[in-house]
């Protein structure tokens, strides 16, 4: 017997689930985000006022050394999540916004 359209149990969760490689992909930019300092990095980045900060602007918010703030930034460059542009002796980053769309657009 045929169920009727409004008996059956629940509609589809995702209309297209994620492939195997997209989901390693995502793994990989989520567990760049894992850590608080790096998320916090990204949070400040992509909340600065002037849309960009000077890696000497980061260091006392995260109360973490100059070369550990520089290997947090250097992780999240190497994802794509941060853009770096080096002036004098400093560098400045800000957040990539259609990197940050495309992984709140999976969340959504």
């Amino acid at each position: 017997m045929a169920v009727p359209q409004d008996d059956q149990c629940c509609p589809a969760v995702l209309s297209s689930p994620l492939s195997e490689p997209r989901a390693a992909e995502l793994a990989r930019d989520f567990a760049v985000l894992s850590d608080p300092v790096r998320l916090r990095l990204l949070s400040m980045l992509a909340s600065a006022p002037a849309g960009e900060a000077c890696v000497c602007e980061l260091v006392d918010p995260l109360a973490r050394s100059q070369p550990t703030v520089s290997h947090h930034l250097k992780i999240l460059s190497d994802a794509g999540l941060i853009a770096g542009d080096k002036r004098g002796r400093w560098v400045w980053y800000r957040a990539v916004p259609e990197r940050l769309g495309a992984l709140r657009g999976v969340l959504a």
